[in-house]
């Protein structure tokens, strides 16, 4: 067995962090043909009561890290020096190299617990903290812009790679690097840089050895889209003042919930409901909708989580898995003006999870004018807060009538703590999925051939035999191609 590491104590917080409600997936709400029956949900108790003795069991033989992480005070001593360091040297910009999981978690807690405009204000009202920005893209001409707007010696880059060859993260790396010896000299990269790696391997590895450059590691056994409350995720945002110790006591606070009977569980329920959704209703799509542009990211950083996770080709036993969730984004109320009629009157093969908040950091007043027109005098006296609360309310209740399945998570503010909550509570969702599913939720094979096209056409030695496969299956596809 694998011992487990010394507990950090638990800041008091109220007891109403998230709130599931599924209430409009009931058969007796949505009809008897898209709505989950007493049957349902007993099979659902069931399949949960089973998936609960495996993932406990896994939790205790020390097989799941990423739940152990919340707990990891040293990360925690190490984010608070480098926080201390930005603000010492007075950086105007800290860029993360990174892609994948290695940005999508630090992108999703900024954008949700700093202010929207974190970036765009000048230093002093940014209480003196660097603005963060994450180069998740290759794209030239993004990146160059990127670059353009830096002053380097400012500037603090994060490089972000388990393995230290993600041909994209190291090959912005490799500029980076290259700028800042030209304009700052090559002892100065050091003052510029942090590297966040696998703590013995890898050529990244290498390069910090050579160089003596700061770094931290990546745990060797959590995954990237587990990896947001390891210094992957936590070293950047406590370096642009995200309250690092509060977003953990959330997370610690999710992995205590997570014990707890599965009635009152919201990690297991969120799984089981969507497991139920997916092989009795045939939902294979489940539409994450945060009704705040401050969690729009959430839904990103979740796409990541769920869809890398359960699509799979393949069970534990390898029979082939014949269900897979896709989750897709969208956002509230935007997308009810792009999306809304596909979920209301397309396919039946979606759900719709809400993500909610029910007290905005700020709200606006909608003044009582233009009384005299009908059409518009009804919203004065009102707020945007309310609105928009109304329309997340409004369109749940439209879809049900209309026999759609949704359900909703509402968190009561966002603070930091309810976000490390709410993402923790996910990605051990995520993992009862996987034992719901009988499949393995923490590798993924699907994602590995593309980059050996990839490193083929780069000319990477070791893979000229798919740079061959590329050619010969292209001398086939151009017959097909119409000018």
């Amino acid at each position: 067995m694998v011992e487990q590491k010394a507990k950090a104590p638990l800041k008091e917080e109220p007891t109403d962090v998230l709130t599931l409600d599924y209430n409009n997936l009931a058969a007796e709400v949505v009809g008897n043909e898209t709505g989950l029956s007493n049957d349902d949900f007993a099979r659902m108790k069931a399949a949960l009561s089973l998936a609960f003795k495996d993932v406990e069991s896994r939790y205790r033989k020390g097989l799941l890290p990423f739940m152990d992480l919340p707990h990891d005070q040293e990360i925690v001593k190490a984010t608070r020096k480098l926080a201390e360091l930005g603000r010492k040297k007075k950086f105007e910009n800290v860029v993360v190299l990174g892609i994948g999981g290695s940005a999508l978690g630090a992108s999703a807690v900024f954008t949700a617990v700093k202010a929207l405009n974190h970036n765009e204000l000048p230093q002093n009202k940014r209480n003196g903290w660097p603005r963060l920005i994450v180069a998740d893209n290759v794209d030239p001409e993004g990146f160059a812009t990127i670059l353009d707007g830096l002053d380097l010696k400012n500037a603090f880059f994060n490089v972000i790679s388990k393995s230290g060859a993600t041909a994209e993260t190291m090959s912005q790396f490799m500029v980076v690097y290259d700028q800042l010896q030209r304009t700052l000299g090559r002892s100065a990269i050091r003052d510029h840089l942090l590297v966040t790696t696998d703590p013995e391997n890898g050529v990244l590895r290498k390069i910090v050895a050579a160089n003596d450059f700061a770094s931290l590691p990546v745990p060797p056994q959590v995954g990237g889209r587990f990896s947001v409350f390891t210094a992957v995720g936590l070293a950047p945002l406590a370096m642009v003042g995200v309250n690092v110790p509060e977003l953990l006591a959330g997370a610690a606070k999710a992995v205590e919930d997570s014990h707890k009977p599965v009635a009152g569980n919201k990690a297991y329920l969120f799984a089981g409901l969507n497991y139920i959704l997916t092989t009795e209703k045939k939902r294979g799509v489940l539409v994450m909708m945060p009704y705040a542009d401050s969690l729009a990211k959430v839904a990103d950083w979740f796409g990541q989580l769920w869809n890398e996770s359960l699509g799979k080709a393949t069970r534990l036993d390898g029979a082939p898995n014949p269900h897979c969730q896709t989750s897709i984004k969208a956002l509230g109320v935007t997308d009810q003006h792009s999306q809304l009629q596909m979920y209301m009157e397309g396919t039946e093969d979606k759900s719709v999870c809400f993500l909610g908040v029910e007290n905005y950091r700020q709200n606006v007043n909608i003044p009582p004018i233009f009384k005299e027109h009908e059409e518009l005098s009804y919203l004065g006296g009102h707020s945007l807060g309310e609105l928009i609360n109304f329309e997340r309310q409004g369109t749940a209740r439209a879809l049900a009538e209309n026999g759609r399945p949704n359900f909703s998570l509402t968190t009561p503010k966002i603070t930091a703590f309810n976000v490390g909550y709410l993402l923790q509570t996910l990605e051990i969702a995520t993992v009862v999925s996987g034992s719901l599913y009988n499949i393995d939720p923490l590798d993924q094979p699907g994602v590995e051939l593309g980059k050996k096209f990839t490193y083929g056409l780069m000319g990477r030695e070791s893979y000229s035999s798919f740079k061959e496969k590329f050619n010969k299956g292209l001398s086939v596809k151009k017959k097909y191609i119409v000018a």
